[in-house]
């Protein structure tokens, strides 16, 4: 009998951080699995992903609209309550044996919900992971991982935060980050493809990519720090694939930076790309500089520089190619220098990933396919009984 899984996405990123994993599943004859897609995929407005979901060959299971068109504080729940509402007669018509979701999104919290209520196992990718940046996707992401039937954690550290929030260690499985499959999977352009695919008339030898996303405690100076990382980038002449921000409050501020540089000749700005430019345009880069979990996370695998500006992902482990500054142009320019310098070249041909080897897809497959899941589904641990183990 094959095993029925869903998979919930609801943006490019977080599609990109298990595509390795859907198409292991797609590929096995002994599973079923399909897609419920909604969020950024569904909006033209940020890329209209869902089109790389249907060229990578997976079933979709329903497409649910549940982006609010706006820049405030509510939309996201208000966007998380539609996904909800839509998305229950859905799982529970299709009765998976599984229901599988990766980070910290709202979209998750209703994944592990509607598993919960309707006594589906769940698995949660990512899980473990903590930033001090107070931002709410990490409270989701624990509470997530406490409804969650299963987890799949990157790092030993991140197994030994879920079992001291009670969860047991027979649950907790660190296969690695699964999202570094992708830069040993996908097929990589030249720097001279790249310069074709996208029309660029000069060279491209020095370049980095922008990846900057608002947070609540940069609230009213997101913005200024986005166009610093600009200008500090225009300053020392090199050329940049600068990447629109995501739906978070704050982004319409970021929006407009983009349109004031827009036809500037030392940016290219780009809502969405296939998953194997955007990964060519990676590994060929400088460094990558803004906050994304990228470059804390994965630059190590390819290897390159990261740079990350202002609060987002302070307190996350990183490795040693990775720059913690502020949003201040003098201390950005700084590490730009730095992180291009002789000295840090060394540091980039020794560095090691501590989130993985990149074969992490294969792991998490063969646990899907042995594990006797309703033989967990139902959690009665006691935090107080475990600590007393």
């Amino acid at each position: 009998m094959r095993k029925k899984i869903v998979a919930f996405t609801a943006i490019r990123s977080e599609y990109d951080l298990l595509s390795a994993l859907y198409k292991l599943l797609n590929e096995d004859p002994d599973i079923e699995l399909k897609m419920i897609v909604s969020g950024t995929h569904l909006s033209k407005t940020y890329g209209y992903s869902i089109k790389d979901i249907e060229s990578d060959g997976l079933e979709i299971l329903a497409r649910i609209e549940t982006l609010i068109d706006s820049d405030s504080r509510a939309s996201r729940i208000k966007s998380g309550a539609i996904l909800l509402h839509n998305s229950i007669d859905i799982v529970a018509h299709f009765n998976p044996n599984l229901i599988i979701y990766a980070g910290d999104r709202e979209e998750v919290i209703i994944a592990s919900l509607i598993g919960g209520y309707l006594e589906i196992p769940t698995m949660h990718f990512f899980g473990g992971d903590h930033v001090k940046d107070s931002h709410i996707d990490n409270p989701v992401r624990h509470a997530t991982s406490k409804l969650s039937t299963i987890h799949m954690v990157s790092h030993n550290d991140h197994a030994q935060r879920l079992v001291l929030m009670g969860e047991l260690e027979d649950r907790v499985y660190n296969i690695g980050s699964i999202a570094l499959d992708k830069f040993i999977n996908e097929p990589i352009q030249s720097k001279s493809e790249i310069r074709k695919y996208f029309e660029i008339n000069h060279g491209l030898d020095n370049f980095a990519v922008v990846i900057f996303h608002p947070i609540p405690k940069e609230r009213g100076l997101s913005a200024d720090i986005f166009e610093n990382i600009l200008l500090s980038l225009k300053e020392r002449g090199i050329y940049a694939f600068v990447s629109y921000p995501n739906i978070d409050p704050g982004n319409r501020e970021i929006i407009k930076i983009i349109d004031k540089y827009q036809n500037d000749v030392n940016f290219l700005f780009y809502r969405n790309q296939p998953r194997n430019i955007f990964i060519s345009i990676y590994k060929n880069a400088a460094f990558i500089i803004g906050n994304s979990s990228s470059g804390v996370l994965e630059s190590a695998s390819i290897p390159i520089p990261a740079i990350n500006v202002g609060y987002r992902q302070t307190g996350r482990l990183s490795n040693e190619n990775v720059l913690f500054v502020n949003g201040e142009i003098d201390s950005i320019v700084s590490a730009i220098d730095k992180v291009q310098s002789k000295e840090f070249e060394k540091i980039i041909q020794n560095v090691k990933n501590i989130y993985g080897d990149g074969h992490s897809s294969e792991k998490a497959l063969n646990i899907i396919k042995n594990i006797d899941f309703n033989s967990l589904l139902f959690k009665d641990e006691d935090i107080l009984e475990n600590a007393s183990r």
